[in-house]
């Protein structure tokens, strides 16, 4: 092959002898040599590296198995949350409608591997504290599930970091600070479902990165692959817990990134056109948005197929849901309710009987408003006579025997007093926005009163001449000139009300907290023929029509967990560990489970959360006043790779502070294992970060240039090493500090409480 020539004038031949020149330069056969030499080295060095992280990967792996299923069997009874997810397995076990206001997918994996040990389900998980030995449970194999989880979330960060192409320190770090976390440890050997979320929750920061190590195969089998993978593991996320839609932001936001750079004209390969990025957008949606979808639809379609039989969560449903479990007793009891019927009215949420008694509104609330002085109309939690309402019609025209209808205007006498229901523009006790419930006498009722007397029957869900029944109806009260509907909460009155529900008239007519029902008519005989029922026909409702109504159901109980907790947490408290959740104690041997972190690995990892803001901050200001500190590689990996883990730290953390409902640590867990990808990717970057080429290495001779690049490269690897090192052993030392509180063995004395109460943890037999 002919060599170039040297172009006139250029900077080899200006004020440079030839000969000179040719002395200095190798000949061309030994810079052949020499570039074969160096891709041999670089192969041999990658085969190399590769071969180190698979022994760090497998090593990794080994001790994870080993942390989460040491000492599994132990405690052999109910601990803490398993009271709940052992029952819903349970339930799945024996098809018996449940609710819950988590999504069913990880739930339905502990059911599988019940039913893979032949467990029947006959054990409900009541108490905490009960014992699985005596009532023959499989609990140990409840338990692997979410172990083996625990355990492949670590291999998992260890892929993430090698994915990215960071090296076998940087990975060991990350992967090392969730390996010893004790949190982490302590949630996975449980029958808890945060196991499945993090996994998931990994698994889908590993896809994505997969996805797009391939964009320049735009595609492709495998983009098309990794693009689909990274769906199902969304959807996994969000089909176990609703936070779990936060990893849909963490991946939204890098594909809004990745979208708006196609766009860009400036980018390498020029910008596409707007049909070809039409295409990009299309595939994203449908894998990224459409399958996740349908991959959560499907596991409640599974849910409602194996749940077929009536059981504890059919009071969440609608009687026409209801209608579609067999074994209903309820709904197979319902009888129809006619007119001058004495029925009993029962709130559905909470359980209170519409009630009414001779005392009488005092003159003067506590805040100094007047009332109406009327005949008390309150909520009362137990059956008495002075529940009992008479049905009337508004007109009496043939009515008696008729049945009741939907949407029907009727009017409500209190046996026991001998008045008439009544609602008017007076604010109630505790409710100023809100209209007073009364009674009026039977002569005002139907004379001066008469319009303040009518209420409207709305049946859930009812047709127009829907028949109105017990049990099986559940209704809306609606006071008919004033559209309020008739509501109760749990807040009890005064004194003068003697600590009872307050009734009044609700102006917001959506809420479900409106809803009452029939439960008895006790004026019917048991042997009347109204009683006597057919054998009932299970029915059937569109799949769709079903889970919107568990939706709304779920989504609205979510939203009132609001009361306080002995062991709930706020966000500002997560990163820095101050508190934990204690699972179980026993007393005559002293030993406890407290769900706590590895409070080094967290700290560690917090504040570097801070130095890495710090890091983007002083570099944008250094390039504002013109310094350029880091070459572009290095910037890029900052940005793009780092950027990436932060900001899956950031959309896991931040949205709860936006939230009202009841929060504990292991809320954080998928925050924390971002915060691990940060803390490995920003070690390495401290300590191998590049000097910027200023062209002067340029000018060196071939060998000189490699030897100078693999002198820096080793040095940086041994700083990387001794810092893996370093974070290793504290976190090892932190880890095994507080294992006697996360393997809840063995127990300690007052003196090893003592010590462990770092922060003020709640420890038990600390006296």
């Amino acid at each position: 092959m002919a060599r170039p020539q040297t172009p006139q004038g250029s900077l080899r031949q200006r004020n440079v002898a030839p000969k000179k020149a040719d002395a200095l330069e190798p000949p061309l056969e030994v810079e052949v040599e020499l570039d074969k030499l160096a891709k041999a080295a670089a192969q041999r060095s990658q085969s190399s590296t590769e071969r180190d992280h698979w022994f760090a990967f497998i090593i990794t792996t080994i001790l994870a198995f080993v942390t989460r299923f040491w000492g599994i069997s132990h405690p052999n009874e109910v601990v803490f949350d398993e009271v709940h997810f052992g029952k819903f397995a349970s339930y799945y076990l024996e098809r018996t409608y449940f609710f819950d206001v988590h999504p069913p997918f990880a739930k339905l994996l502990f059911a599988f591997m019940g039913w893979l040990v032949g467990y029947d389900g006959h054990f409900h998980f009541e108490n905490i504290g009960d014992s699985y030995i005596e009532n023959k449970v499989p609990y140990v194999a409840f338990r692997a599930l979410p172990a083996i989880l625990g355990a492949l979330t670590v291999s998992v960060t260890y892929l993430i970091m090698w994915e990215s192409g960071y090296s076998v320190p940087a990975c060991i770090i990350a992967a090392g600070l969730v390996l010893f976390d004790n949190a982490h440890i302590g949630q996975t050997r449980l029958i808890l479902l945060d196991a499945t979320l993090v996994l998931a929750m990994a698994c889908s920061l590993l896809f994505y990165i997969r996805f797009y190590k391939l964009r320049h195969q735009p595609f492709s089998r495998k983009w098309w692959k990794w693009l689909i993978l990274t769906g199902f593991a969304l959807s996994c996320d969000m089909s176990t817990k609703y936070v779990g839609t936060f990893a849909f932001v963490t991946i939204g936001s890098a594909v809004i990134i990745d979208l708006w750079d196609l766009l860009d004209i400036k980018r390498p390969g020029g910008a596409i056109s707007l049909p070809h990025f039409g295409k990009h957008f299309a595939a994203r949606a449908v894998g990224l948005i459409v399958f996740p979808f349908l991959f959560y639809l499907f596991w409640f379609q599974v849910h409602f197929a194996v749940l077929s039989r009536s059981g504890p969560g059919d009071d969440f449903m609608s009687p026409q849901f209801q209608e579609t479990l067999s074994d209903n007793v309820m709904l197979a009891n319902s009888v129809d309710i006619h007119y001058y019927d004495t029925i009993t009215i029962k709130h559905k949420e909470t359980k209170a009987y519409l009630h009414s008694h001779t005392d009488r509104y005092p003159l003067r609330y506590d805040d100094g408003r007047v009332s109406s002085q009327g005949q008390q109309v309150t909520g009362y939690p137990h059956n008495d006579t002075n529940n009992y309402w008479q049905i009337l019609p508004v007109s009496d025209d043939k009515q008696m025997g008729r049945k009741v209808k939907n949407n029907e205007l009727i009017r409500l006498r209190h046996l026991g007093t001998d008045s008439i229901l009544l609602s008017h523009d007076v604010a109630s006790p505790y409710y100023p926005t809100n209209q007073e419930f009364t009674t009026a006498s039977l002569e005002d009722a139907y004379s001066t009163r008469a319009n303040d007397t009518l209420f409207e029957i709305r049946i859930e869900n009812g047709k127009s001449d829907q028949e109105f029944k017990t049990i099986a109806s559940y209704f809306k009260l609606i006071h008919h000139p004033s559209k309020v509907a008739m509501w109760t909460h749990t807040k009890p009155l005064p004194d003068w009300g003697s600590r009872q529900q307050e009734i009044n008239g609700n102006k917001q007519l959506p809420p479900s907290s409106n809803i009452w029902l029939v439960e008895d008519i006790t004026s019917l005989p048991a042997d009347d023929a109204r009683r006597q029922k057919s054998e009932r026909q299970v029915k059937t409702l569109p799949f769709l029509q079903k889970w919107f109504e568990l939706q709304r159901a779920m989504f609205y109980h979510n939203s009132k967990l609001t009361s306080s907790h002995p062991y709930a947490s706020h966000p500002y408290q997560w990163p820095f560990l101050l508190r934990g959740v204690s699972f179980w104690t026993h007393n005559d041997t002293r030993q406890q489970i407290y769900f706590v972190g590895n409070p080094i690995g967290w700290w560690l990892a917090s504040s570097l959360l801070a130095v890495f803001a710090g890091i983007i901050l002083a570099d944008q200001v250094s390039l504002r006043r013109g310094v350029d500190a880091l070459d572009h590689r290095t910037r890029s990996r900052l940005y793009n790779s780092t950027g990436f883990f932060w900001l899956a730290w950031a959309t896991h953390y931040f949205p709860f502070w936006l939230m009202g409902r009841q929060l504990f640590l292991h809320h954080y867990l998928p925050a924390h294992l971002a915060s691990c990808l940060v803390a490995g990717a920003l070690i390495e970057f401290i300590f191998s970060v590049e000097p910027i080429d200023d062209g002067k290495e340029s000018r060196k001779e071939p060998k000189r240039h490699i030897t100078a690049r693999e002198r820096f490269a080793g040095q940086s690897l041994v700083a990387s090493w001794i810092a893996c090192a370093v974070v290793l052993a504290v976190a090892i030392a932190g880890c095994w500090f507080f294992l006697p509180l996360t393997y809840g063995s063995p127990g300690l004395s007052v003196e090893q409480v003592v010590r462990r109460k770092w922060l003020n943890y709640d420890l038990h037999f600390a006296k």
